[in-house]
């Protein structure tokens, strides 16, 4: 998907922070860029921020109004653009909101509200959008905002992090099923970035008010604001933007989690029972099952990017 000029991109949660970042970018590279975000306000002001990007010409940009979970919305939105621009090539299902604390302290609304967004959008998406981007042939490439807890999950964030799993899994799944297709699918897993998250709860529905976590948020509001220790919106956009232009499989950031994911990785690989003989007839019969080949050319690809970075020649 390394031809970008003239193509369109739809990016949900686009109208501040990460989406933001990401359209912005997006459109620095002479895409066609929709923004969808359920928040007015949002989308007058990353409107403006898009237009300055391009000089104070609006004829790329679209921003409509989008209530991810809503199908009948996402279709509509997804009509306006095909409308306006021909066709859909990006999707960025990038909107999210979240809750954190114990899990015990959970309610039902606290889950089916994280999940609805944050797994049930971007399934909305997937859904409404990819028949859209096959039926033109002219590829395309799809990008789950995940978050560096899917890979490096960290205690009181169940609620988060289990959706954020769910939309990396997404992406490791599709990616051998549509790259032959011409969509490329990639996992976005960004650490902390300066965005309007802790914001969400102004558009939590009221039917899923419901929370366990009020005393917990006041205490995480109270604990000050460590913003200025977070990457910027437009940071994390070009390095989606990168991310797709090397047709990346797991766009990762924030190499303070280096870590945190070479220690899952051990410690998975550790908990594979290899002091029992294998099945020969198990392991040929279902052998698809046993290697993601997405995953084994991205061992050869951020290989090959890393070199690139240091001045090596492959």
């Amino acid at each position: 998907m390394q031809n970008l000029p003239g193509k369109t991109a739809l990016v949900t949660g686009g109208a501040s922070g990460i989406g933001l970042g990401i359209a912005k970018a997006l459109l620095g590279a002479g895409m066609n860029v929709a923004i969808a975000d359920i928040r007015d306000d949002h989308l007058a002001q990353g409107s403006a921020e898009l237009a300055d990007v391009a000089g104070g010409a609006t004829d790329r940009i679209l921003a409509l109004k989008l209530d991810v979970t809503d199908r009948a919305n996402y279709a509509a939105v997804a009509d306006a653009i095909e409308a306006r621009f021909g066709k859909i090539h990006i999707l960025v299902n990038n909107a999210g909101v979240a809750v954190v604390g114990p899990t015990d302290l959970a309610t039902f609304a606290d889950w089916d509200w994280v999940m609805g967004v944050n797994l049930g959008g971007t399934i909305n998406g997937i859904v409404t959008v990819l028949p859209r981007i096959l039926s033109h042939g002219e590829g395309g490439h799809i990008v789950n905002t995940a978050s560096m807890s899917a890979l490096v999950p960290a205690a009181a964030t169940t609620i988060y992090s289990s959706g954020k799993a769910a939309v990396t899994s997404m992406m490791e799944c599709m990616r051998p099923e549509l790259e032959s297709r011409g969509v490329i699918c990639s996992a976005f897993c960004p650490g902390a970035v300066q965005s309007n998250i802790a914001e969400a709860g102004k558009t939590r529905p009221a039917e899923l008010a419901e929370t366990g976590y009020a005393e917990a948020d006041k205490r995480r509001q109270a604990g000050g604001n460590f913003s200025h220790l977070y990457q910027t919106k437009e940071q994390v956009g070009e390095r989606v933007l990168e991310g797709i232009l090397n047709d990346e499989l797991y766009i990762l950031t924030h190499s303070e989690f280096l870590v945190g994911v070479k220690e899952r990785g051990e410690a998975t690989t550790a908990a594979v029972q290899t002091h029992l003989p294998e099945n020969p007839e198990y392991k040929q019969t279902f052998a698809m099952l046993f290697r993601n080949p997405a995953i084994t050319a991205e061992i050869e690809r951020q290989n090959a990017l890393k070199a690139t970075r240091m001045g090596v020649t492959a």
